[in-house]
């Protein structure tokens, strides 16, 4: 899709895992499209939990979705990182599991005639980690497996529902999916299980895991949602500004999709302007093929504005890339800070990075 789009670098971005990468990197190289090696966590901050701050999740209090950009490739992590890893995977497992658990204990009180294993499910839809939107994909596609008719699976559904018929067409496999999370995985569905606080690395833990691997330490911006309205911790962006000033956060990602342009637009230059470097991104977290291509929350092109402003940001992380594979520091200091007074350096750097691999040399 990127190629047909002429989308010339494109980031990998998962949770808790770095296993797309091998084939990412070579499915990359083979269309010239420069890699981005990414990484996100959920961490928690307590602190901001305990006074009922909500930073970029807007349904629970001190969760924090966290990113690490420009991870060393291959990835290298020291043996207390590597555990650290596993620990968030293992915890993130054993909820799936429950999960399965659950989900079975209803099917078998609707006489489904199926059920599911978590290690059947892992070894089919995942690599290591196996996330509650492959149950959801499970469940759909054993549905149809089992119900020939579009009739008996909208009926079956419904009875999944709790007598609710399905909003999406049988077609509609994102649709349902998103259904299926909604009505049986989300909080007051019969399957869910809540997740443990033990699932979650602290943000300065998650910090450390992230520049341990390579990487460069960025906070993805939630910004308006649908109503206009704002997250505690994203309200007032000058407080924003020193909060992660004082966390050596100086790089921001965004799905401009979400937003409107002129929030957007304010806000990227906010920052921008006090050396952030700010990334711009697409989300595909269900079946649904949503564009490669980064549009604003209007569904027109960003601006050419923005579009340097997020052009710049993939030159600094691709810089950051390249000196690293080559043993040098990259974009943080040893100290971990970044080097906001070379921004303009590392956008030079990366743009001729860029240049030279898409054009196969």
């Amino acid at each position: 899709m990127a190629q047909e789009e002429k989308v010339q670098v494109l980031g990998i971005n998962d949770f808790y895992t770095t296993d797309g990468y091998g084939e990412f990197n070579t499915l990359a190289k083979q269309r010239l499209i420069f890699p981005l090696f990414n990484i996100e966590f959920m961490s928690l901050q307590k602190d901001l939990q305990a006074v009922g701050v909500r930073v970029n999740d807007p349904n629970n209090p001190g969760r924090t979705y966290f990113s690490g950009k420009g991870l060393r490739y291959p990835v290298r992590l020291n043996a207390d990182m590597i555990a650290r890893l596993f620990q968030v995977q293992d915890e993130s497992n054993r909820q799936t599991a429950q999960m399965i658990e659950k989900l079975n204990t209803f099917l078998e009180e609707l006489n489904a005639g199926f059920s599911f294993t978590f290690e059947e499910m892992k070894a089919q839809y995942a690599k290591n980690l196996l996330r509650e939107r492959h149950i959801a994909k499970a469940l759909r596609e054993a549905v149809v497996g089992k119900f020939p008719s579009e009739e008996e699976q909208k009926a079956f559904f419904a009875k999944l529902f709790s007598g609710k018929e399905p909003k999406s067409a049988m077609s509609d496999f994102a649709g349902l999916e998103n259904e299926i999370r909604g009505n049986l995985l989300k909080s007051g569905g019969r399957a869910f299980v809540p997740e443990d606080d033990k699932a979650f690395l602290s943000l300065e833990q998650v910090k450390e895991l992230i520049i341990q691997a390579g990487g460069i330490p960025c906070y993805p911006v939630l910004l308006d949602n649908p109503k206009g309205e704002f997250t505690d911790f994203e309200g007032d962006y000058e407080k924003l500004y020193e909060q992660l000033v004082a966390k050596d956060v100086y790089m921001l990602e965004l799905i401009p999709g979400r937003n409107k342009p002129e929030i957007l637009g304010e806000f990227v230059n906010f920052f921008n302007d006090r050396g952030f470097v700010v990334t711009f991104g697409t989300e595909h977290n269900t079946p649904q093929l949503d564009p490669i291509t980064v549009y604003g929350g209007d569904g027109k092109e960003l601006s050419p504005a923005m579009k340097k402003i997020g052009y710049e940001g993939a030159c600094v992380i691709a810089a950051h890339q390249y000196l690293k594979s080559k043993g040098q520091m990259g974009y943080l200091a040893k100290n971990g800070k970044a080097k906001v007074d070379k921004r303009d350096e590392f956008i030079t750097l990366g743009n001729a990075v860029i240049k030279k691999f898409v054009s196969g040399q």
